[in-house]
């Protein structure tokens, strides 16, 4: 324990006579606390602790432990003052000599973001075939791969199906049927008879009736014409009407005319025979 006692190293060296680490830590105490400047008048500059020159930053970024407390300057600090309060040297040398990182802070820094770049580099390239991947999963991915086989397979088993049936098919329709024998029951032999009769009417009929059934997609032309041909035919009557009215007139003038000239002649033939 720190404060209970000496450790077992420390008392190794407290027999041998030689100074231990505790000792060692309260002499340099004691030099620091000797070394530590009288107060200053007021009129006396102060040095910035906050300079590249300052060993408390310096050991504090190396990770060394200081031997004195974070709030009091350091023996460094404490010379440095002297000097520049007895004017050997100035501020603006100090700030000259003044260092704000060390070179091995950029190195690290540097060291850092090549690291970083490295990663970010590792991230985009493990996106790249993530991506890629994505795309060409349906053809690479055996997941997949799988599936479309499955589909393969039923789509050709489906085939090969309806290729049997269809030669099955083929061979019932290429048998011929009239040399086999219908097992027809007496009793419907008559009406075999009317059906195959009513068969064969509707057979010599089926092309005039496919062709009414072709016809029906014109029937509104059709009719378009047929309106437009009694419209031309009722044009038609009413001139062949007023035509005839004309013919009518004409025949009752002839009539008229001619009935004058026999009278003209009766009468020039009867003066002629009384002459």
């Amino acid at each position: 324990m720190a404060a209970g006692g000496l450790s077992a190293s420390e008392a190794s060296h407290r027999e041998s006579g030689k100074p231990g680490g505790l000792e060692r830590r309260c002499s340099a105490l004691a030099a620091v606390e000797s070394a530590r400047p009288c107060p200053r008048r007021v009129d006396e500059p102060k040095l910035e602790l906050s300079s590249g020159l300052d060993v408390s930053s310096h050991e504090e970024r190396s990770g060394s432990r200081p031997l004195w407390k974070p709030g009091q300057p350091s023996a460094a600090a404490a010379l440095l003052e002297r000097c520049l309060a007895a004017g050997a040297v100035t501020q603006e040398t100090l700030d000259l000599t003044r260092r704000e990182t060390p070179c091995f802070v950029k190195f690290s820094e540097m060291e850092r973001m090549a690291n970083m770049q490295a990663e970010i580099n590792e991230i985009k390239l493990k996106t790249e075939m993530m991506q890629l991947e994505n795309e060409t999963a349906d053809i690479t991915h055996l997941f997949y791969l799988g599936k479309k086989y499955e589909i393969l397979q039923d789509m050709n088993s489906h085939l090969e199906a309806v290729l049997k049936e269809k030669r099955a098919l083929r061979k019932r329709l290429i048998k011929p049927r009239y040399q086999e024998s219908l097992p027809i029951e007496a009793t419907f032999h008559k009406c075999i008879v009317e059906l195959l009769t009513d068969a064969v009417t509707f057979t010599e009929k089926l092309e005039s009736h496919l062709q009414s059934v072709r016809s029906i997609p014109q029937v509104p032309n059709m009719m378009k014409n047929m309106d437009t041909a009694l419209t031309k035919t009722e044009v038609f009557v009413m001139e062949l009407e007023e035509l005839t009215e004309q013919i009518l007139k004409w025949r009752e003038l002839q009539k008229e005319v001619y009935s004058d000239s026999i009278r003209n002649r009766a009468e020039l033939d009867f003066g002629l025979y009384l002459t």
